[in-house]
């Protein structure tokens, strides 16, 4: 009789951790008519970069990809680039420029 180890098969599982943005802003006219929304909270894996987000958004909002190329972005206020990771609690701006 052969025992298998059932925690050898679990810790082979990667694990995702998500994390909240305190909220996304959307604070352009523009981008507030695709969504219907001013802000929203949005949970990420950990990990993920501003760009993350935004494809994230897009592809919740499809219709967003009209302003794409025309956004920056801020986290916490100050201008970001897409490359720059989301921490816990963040706040992510999406200012159609």
């Amino acid at each position: 009789m052969q025992i298998t180890n059932d925690n050898s098969a679990r810790s082979q599982l990667t694990r995702i951790h998500l994390f909240r943005l305190k909220s996304c802003f959307l604070p352009g006219a523009r981008a507030r008519d695709i969504t219907g929304l001013a802000e929203l909270p949005w949970d990420v894996s950990s990990g993920s970069t501003t760009q993350d987000c935004l494809n994230k958004l897009v592809a919740k909002f499809p219709n967003l990809e009209d302003i794409h190329g025309r956004m920056v972005l801020a986290l916490n206020e100050p201008y970001t680039t897409e490359s720059t990771i989301v921490k816990d609690k963040d706040e992510l701006a999406i200012i159609p420029s």
